[in-house]
């Protein structure tokens, strides 16, 4: 898990599938066909590759209609990463809530049976059991794949969301706190309320394409329902850098240190704190291991300071800055005092994403200008 990966993944992806991505983004074909999707988002999720060099680069190889599809995709990650910052209740919920869940786990055994099955891969149901295997054995579904095991768990098995979710965290190469949560409360009708996203035998058969063909789903259930959505709340500033030596705090929500804008400050030391998911697979934690590898090294390089990973002491009187860390692990864990940066990426579309995705889809074309 590197950014030169990152970047070959990248010039694959726009020399081969980008062309097609509009009409074939759906299709799920499988793990060991080649993939109708960019699966750029591991390196996404980590900032190995930035949200604006991928969409530029996008519209670069392909024009702007070309690529329209492809960067309203890209904006959907940077859409949930907003939302969640303006209503960080979301995440809270979702934690307390999963720990609610995982109680119940414990106290009622018909429950704990089909959570048990659901992701072990024997719950019985075609497509959903072989994502389930996928999930546990690769790190990585398909987008639409994740849509399908994500509704048939809520209204098919009837299982807590938050438990999905979880499973999702900590499998997922690219599990993002943000995405994944904010994806499975839309799921759910909770996201956009009353508005639920259910899996249907015949898209599934179709978008397939006839590899899975699924009976007994609950294609009518009614969206799950919460007293109160989650308060918006204003969009935190990020702090202004100081004039003069800093250590820069790297983070896995942002391992592209070249870029970030720091102004006055002249970067001394540089330190990687690793923040893992909870609960996160052996091959999960490697990739978040080796992506801080590589960061320090490039950041080694380009500031040419040490860059070593974070131990006792390690800022020395410094003050120390670091890339705005959005809800999850990684927020979690920094130092109290840090200076929070936010890109400018960040800074412009955040501040659109309070509400629903559309008025910073509107806003996509201004965006990708600046």
């Amino acid at each position: 898990m590197t950014r030169a990966a990152g970047l070959e993944r990248l010039s694959a992806f726009l020399a081969e599938a980008a062309p097609a991505y509009a009409e074939a983004r759906n299709t799920d074909r499988g793990p060991d066909a080649p993939p109708t999707t960019s699966a750029l988002s591991p390196y996404l999720r980590r900032r190995l590759l930035t949200e604006a060099e991928v969409a530029t680069a996008a519209v670069a190889a392909l024009g702007a209609a070309g690529a329209e599809a492809f960067v309203t995709e890209v904006f959907w990650r940077t859409y949930f990463k907003g939302h969640l910052e303006t209503h960080p209740e979301a995440w809270t919920r979702y934690l307390s809530d999963l720990a609610e869940a995982r109680a119940r786990l414990a106290a009622e055994p018909g429950l704990r049976r089909t959570y048990e099955a659901a992701v072990d891969g024997r719950a019985g149901l075609d497509g959903f059991d072989t994502w389930a295997r996928d999930l546990v054995a690769t790190g990585w579904l398909h987008n639409h794949a994740r849509m399908w095991f994500a509704s048939i768990w809520i209204f098919t098995l009837r299982l807590p969301w938050p438990l999905g979710a979880d499973f999702f965290l900590r499998h997922l190469l690219d599990g993002d706190p943000a995405s994944n949560t904010l994806s499975w409360r839309w799921v759910a009708g909770l996201h956009t309320r009353g508005k639920a996203y259910r899996a249907r035998r015949d898209n599934i058969r179709r978008f397939t394409e006839g590899r899975h063909d699924p009976a007994g789903l609950d294609e009518d259930a009614a969206p799950l329902e919460e007293a109160m959505p989650p308060r918006e709340v204003p969009l935190a500033a990020a702090d202004a850098m100081p004039d003069g030596p800093v250590a820069l705090l790297l983070h896995l929500d942002d391992l592209h240190p070249e870029s970030l804008p720091l102004g006055p400050a002249r970067i001394a030391r540089v330190g990687g704190l690793l923040a893992h998911v909870e609960g996160a697979t052996d091959r999960v934690r490697s990739a978040d291991a080796a992506a801080m590898v590589d960061a320090l090294a490039r950041a080694a390089a380009h500031f040419g300071c040490p860059a070593d990973p974070v131990r006792a002491g390690w800022s020395g009187d410094l003050p120390v800055v670091t890339a705005w860390a959005p809800l999850g692990p990684s927020a979690a864990a920094l130092p109290g005092g840090c200076l929070r940066l936010r890109r400018a990426w960040d800074e412009t579309a955040w501040p659109l994403a309070t509400r629903g995705f559309f008025r910073l889809k509107r806003a996509i074309p201004d965006l990708i200008a600046a």
